[in-house]
């Protein structure tokens, strides 16, 4: 499973959000696997830290693992990766994906009324051709509830993937725009 993916060079997924000590694209190439998530360092900052609004810079995460950031520290990975968005999951959000830091992050959550405890929606992106960004809302079900087991994919980590994006012929090329929803 891959610690994150690239999408035409503009759009890094992950499961978590980002690290303090991600200074360029290519450390996530060179983590060896299989692996353990350690319970510090880039790895872990990866796959379990979030995105706080109230927060300027870096701080402790409340879940006792990684970190959280603010919105400043997105702005800067944003320009000095050359990305448009960041798209991470790890958080159950109300409505299936929620925007952070002017739309320069977006969380899709996937899973309705999650282990049967929230009300929330499921959200898919998709990602067309010209990199704009649509979602598709699963609405939660009240007759069913879902009973979620925990699994340790750590073991089977792989690193970033990229991931081209076929350009159809005869078509301009346009790039997601946060504002263009």
């Amino acid at each position: 499973m891959p610690v994150a993916a690239l999408i035409d060079n503009k759009i890094f997924c992950c499961h978590g959000g980002l690290s303090p000590t991600l200074r360029s694209l290519d450390q996530l190439k060179r983590i060896s696997r299989p692996c353990d998530v350690q319970e510090t360092g880039l790895l872990c900052d990866i796959l379990w830290s979030d995105p706080d609004s109230s927060v300027v810079g870096w701080a402790p995460n409340e879940r006792g693992v990684s970190y959280v950031f603010g919105v400043d520290v997105l702005a800067q990975f944003l320009q000095k990766m050359d990305l448009d968005i960041v798209v991470r999951g790890h958080q159950v959000v109300e409505d299936g994906y929620e925007f952070f830091g002017r739309r320069g992050l977006v969380t899709v959550f996937s899973a309705p009324n999650y282990c049967g405890e929230f009300d929330n929606a499921g959200a898919v992106m998709n990602v067309d051709e010209n990199l704009l960004c649509s979602f598709q809302i699963l609405k939660p079900s009240s007759d069913v509830i879902v009973k979620e087991k925990q699994s340790n994919f750590a073991n089977g980590l792989a690193t970033l993937v990229n991931i081209k994006l076929v350009e159809q012929q005869n078509k301009p090329q346009r790039r997601f725009r946060r504002g263009m929803l």
